[in-house]
């Protein structure tokens, strides 16, 4: 299920970004004094009364400003707006209302989604600075201090009560989406082709034709699939005069963000890059299932051995994600293209599996015996229970005497020992820990 995007706009400088990093709970987007500071979207989860949601961070919008920098802004801007279920609104309290943000609120009507109006860098509550606001139109305005988090509690209650109760039932449910990312030219939409058995997205050896992400449904094995072609994603050094593949990058996140599987494809017959990396770490950071494609293996001298080195090569590079499952293939011959959707589905399915609590235990206990964690403050982690609670990610709980006392090096131990136990490749995992007494156990 689609989680409701809740989109921040407004003029630049008017607090955006402090809003986001206080609704988030952590400094993700730069704050600075300086207008338009934020130009590419941030994505970002959060929560508010059980409810999950996305949040995106926006460039200021300024139509006065006709450079190409500040068109992008706007554009990108726009995208955002389009692609909401919400939209918060930010005015600057302290400056007052301006014409500026009379032309804003025009572009927003037209997106007949709700608005809601959040007057920041309002220290002092004074019900008379609301009536000014009213002018707009929007209803009742939010007054709130981003920095010191003054009504944001309120402004978020009024989020959530606008979201769609049957959030994107517009996709069919048993319909598995699969993201194909990646750099541009890597070979994606190529890929893509093989694997519907004909030409429904445009190939070229140009980098970046594809602009847009595009669904396109097929079948495998009985079940129903939905592939999302994404634009490449560049380095933002790559695309800062290049407005439309600047903005186009949020429907790649967004993909991500929104698929069952993603598979990242690598040109492997060039070095891994940095943005390859980062492509990676942003599915990583998601939680998403995913394959890794190393494409145009045939152009690849290869012996008994390249493959093996390959993948240890990867494993250095992505360590961070040390759990990837890896495909070797051509789209341009169609050689091993098979093993891809293999893939996918072994993915999926170790993704959703579910271990019982008897046999999670067992292994747990086993491994704290034969590797106890360190004394911390003269105190030892102790183990009292696990389970699992979820699963897609699959998501266990640990019920400790003491949460301080684990480490990062133990809680990678943990992690490595039930992937040991239990095929979970090509899956992120997730342990949350608890406190708990001994004697309430």
């Amino acid at each position: 299920m689609k989680e409701p995007l809740v989109a921040i706009v407004g003029r630049p400088n008017v607090g955006k970004s402090t809003l986001f990093n206080r609704i988030v709970g952590k400094r993700i987007s730069i704050v600075n004094d300086e207008p338009g500071v934020t130009r590419d979207r941030i994505f970002a989860h959060g929560t508010w009364l059980d409810n999950g949601f996305t949040i995106i961070d926006t460039g200021g919008l300024d139509f006065e400003k006709k450079d190409e920098i500040s068109f992008g802004i706007v554009k990108q801007a726009k995208l955002a707006i389009e692609m909401a279920d919400v939209i918060v609104f930010v005015i600057d309290g302290k400056q007052g209302l301006t014409s500026a943000d009379h032309d804003v609120v025009s572009v927003l009507r037209k997106s007949k989604k709700p608005i809601i109006l959040a007057v920041n860098k309002i220290d002092n509550y004074d019900q008379a600075l609301e009536y000014e606001y009213y002018s707009l139109g929007l209803g009742t305005p939010f007054l709130i201090s981003s920095l010191h988090g003054k009504g944001v509690g309120d402004l978020l209650d009024e989020v959530v009560s606008h979201f769609p109760k049957e959030l994107l039932q517009r996709e069919q449910e048993d319909c598995i989406k699969i993201a194909i990312v990646g750099k541009p030219n890597a070979g994606k939409s190529s890929i893509i082709n093989k694997m519907v058995g004909e030409d429904r997205v445009i190939v070229s050896s140009i980098a970046g034709t594809t602009r847009d992400s595009v669904d396109i449904p097929f079948k495998y094995n009985g079940k129903k699939y939905s592939l999302i072609d994404t634009a490449g994603m560049r380095r933002k050094s790559k695309i800062d005069d290049e407005t439309i593949e600047r903005y186009s990058i949020i429907r790649t996140l967004d993909s991500i963000r929104n698929a069952d599987v993603v598979v990242l494809v690598i040109d492997s017959s060039t070095e891994i890059s940095d943005q390859d990396l980062k492509i990676a770490s942003f599915i990583d950071e998601q939680k998403k299932p995913s394959v890794i494609v190393l494409n145009k293996w045939d152009l690849i001298e290869k012996d008994t051995n390249t493959m093996n080195k390959f993948n240890d090569k990867l494993a250095k590079e992505f360590a961070f994600m040390s759990y990837f499952k890896s495909v070797y293939l051509s789209a341009l011959t169609g050689k091993r293209m098979e093993k891809l959707m293999q893939a996918v589905d072994v993915v999926l399915e170790n993704a959703g599996r579910k271990i019982s609590a008897g046999p999670l235990n067992d292994v747990l206990s086993d491994a704290y015996v034969i590797n106890t964690p360190p004394f911390i403050r003269g105190k030892k982690l102790k183990i009292f229970y696990a389970t699992q609670g979820s699963s897609n990610p699959p998501t266990f709980v640990l019920f400790v005497n003491d949460t301080t006392l684990m480490t990062d090096n133990y809680l990678r131990f943990l992690e490595n020992t039930i992937r040991k136990a239990y095929d979970f490749s090509g899956t992120p995992i997730v342990i949350k820990l608890k406190s708990k007494k001994e004697e309430d156990l």
